[in-house]
């Protein structure tokens, strides 16, 4: 019904039991149906009004599956990224032709914020950056959330909503923070926030190909360090 356009985004149902005599089924099926849909974001209900179709957005409909990238491991995780190392570049080479003037901003200004928290966490990847806790968790993570927020911010700048809920879907700050505190270890830090440089640079240059290719650079950094972490591990890389 909702497919075909006879219940339309925000829209209320029939009652679940109107529903079952024109489905034929039990009243039990139908709640576990609703329950079901509710929870993949097709449905929602709202108490004392009824069960309501919601707005159909991406991002809602895709929702569940950002549990993906927080909860694998090994050789899934690896596959992860090499999803992303086939999308993100081609996303990134989208926003260099599409982004305009304000999301340039707002992905300059987490680039600022994301080497300010970085400088603080390694103790000096900036002049001056020597402050109280760094080498801290809490600064890895800190630079974590601001990388994944470039990272969204890009992405969003395409304009693609259904991009930019699979790209979420396939990014973790949990494994951003790990990503950060491995390479933080190894001193390569600085290598990543090159990597970001390169990124901006293409953006604000309205430059595609350097855009793709600076991000397709720093998403084979990642899977390459990933790989190396899970043989030192034990885990499986191949």
């Amino acid at each position: 019904m909702i497919s075909g356009g006879e219940v339309g985004p925000g829209e209320r149902l029939p009652t679940e039991r109107d529903l079952s005599a024109q489905l034929g089924v039990s009243r039990s099926s139908m709640r576990e149906a609703i329950r079901a849909l509710t929870t993949l974001g097709v449905l929602e209900s709202r108490h004392g009004a009824g069960v309501y179709v919601t707005a159909l957005r991406p991002a809602d409909l895709l929702e569940t599956f950002s549990v993906l990238a927080e909860v694998s491991q090994g050789h899934t995780l690896l596959e992860v990224l090499q999803v992303r190392r086939m999308l993100e570049p081609a996303a990134t080479a989208l926003a260099a032709a599409r982004a305009d003037a304000r999301d340039l901003e707002r992905i300059g200004a987490l680039l600022e914020h994301m080497d300010g928290t970085a400088a603080m966490d390694c103790g000096g990847l900036r002049a001056g950056a020597r402050l109280v806790g760094e080498g801290s968790d809490g600064g890895v993570l800190d630079t974590a959330g601001a990388d994944l927020g470039f990272h969204q911010a890009i992405v969003a700048s395409t304009g693609n909503a259904t991009l930019a809920a699979i790209n979420d879907g396939l990014s973790s700050r949990t494994f951003n923070a790990r990503v950060w505190a491995g390479h933080r270890e190894a001193g390569l830090t600085a290598e990543l926030h090159e990597d970001h440089e390169r990124i901006h640079e293409a953006l604000v240059a309205r430059d595609p190909d350097a855009a793709r290719a600076a991000a397709t650079v720093h998403v084979l950094r990642v899977e390459r360090w990933l790989r190396t972490d899970l043989a030192r591990s034990g885990g499986s890389g191949d």
